[in-house]
This record gives structure tokens, sequence and C-alpha cells, in this order.
């Protein structure tokens, strides 16, 4: 589906939350959305490894990768897995890295940054936890949606007005 980001800040004002300009998008979708899954990991991305290899259709990885610059936690590989497995899209409060063929893949991605150099796996991480950045909370369950115009949360599912 093709989610625009204004036109749902429009039509529901006072249910959504707008996450800080910071994020590009890298994605072959550029507009996506879904129930948050959250994952919480700091240079490493063996959670992240993990949950896109499960059923994702319907769902956005969010990833609390707190905003390091100095690793990428989502390469083509990966990228390409989430695809495969359904996943709407994936938003990572840090870097990706191979960005040429993520570009190519059907998936949404957001992320600050790319950066080339790959996490180290150490099985260290939160899954399905709250998560803060930019000005947001994240919670499991509840919905997320981005396009080119920034990313916006919501507690409920969203319909695009008519």
């Amino acid at each position: 589906m093709q989610y625009i980001t204004p036109d749902l800040c429009d039509a529901y004002p006072d249910l959504i939350q707008v996450v800080e300009p910071m994020f590009s998008n890298f994605g072959g979708k550029d507009s996506f959305g879904g129930e948050i899954v959250t994952v919480k990991c700091f240079e490493d991305n063996s959670l992240v490894k993990e949950q896109v290899d499960q059923p994702g259709e319907g769902k956005v990885l969010v990833v609390d990768g707190g905003g390091s610059l100095r690793r990428a936690l989502l390469g083509d590989l990966l990228a390409e897995k989430a695809a495969r497995n359904g996943w709407e899209g994936i938003i990572v409060y840090g870097c990706i890295r191979d960005v040429d063929v993520i570009a190519q893949t059907e998936l949404g991605v957001q992320a600050l940054a790319s950066h080339p150099l790959k996490t180290d796996k150490r099985g260290i991480g939160d899954l399905n936890v709250a998560v803060t950045f930019g000005g947001v909370t994240f919670r499991p369950g509840e919905f997320v949606y981005a396009d080119n115009n920034g990313i916006i949360q919501s507690p409920k599912p969203l319909q695009m007005p008519a």
C-alpha cells in the first residue's frame, strides 16, 4: 500500500507523532507502514538477523541502534531476507550498508546514514521493548508509517484518507 505521511498527518493530527527529520530513504519501496516490532541493539545486529528470518507480513522492524554511526546494522543479505519474508520495511536508528543493492530490494528502509563496516555478532540486544529516538517512543504492537516526507507513529492503524 502507498502511504503519504502528510495526508495521514492531516487526517489524524491528534493521534500521530512525527519523528524528528534525520532519516533518509534507502529502500526499493519509498512508502511503507505496518505494525511495529522493535529491536534495541548497539553495534550488534544479531537480533536484527533473527527477526528478518521470521514472517513479517504487515510489520515494520524498528531498530534502535543508539544512533551509532560506527557500524552498519543492516546489509543487503538481511534486507533481501526481510523482503522474502514479507516485511513491509525496516527503520534503523543507526547505519546500513550495501545501499545500492538495498535500493533495488522490494523493502522500505530508512536509516541515518550508510557505513561500510559490519557489526560484531555477540547476541546482545533486546526484542520487543519500547524504544525512543527522534522525539518519539515506538512500542511493539503500535504502528509506524514512512515515506520520503518523514516517519510517523500511531497507537492505532491508520487508513489513507479518500
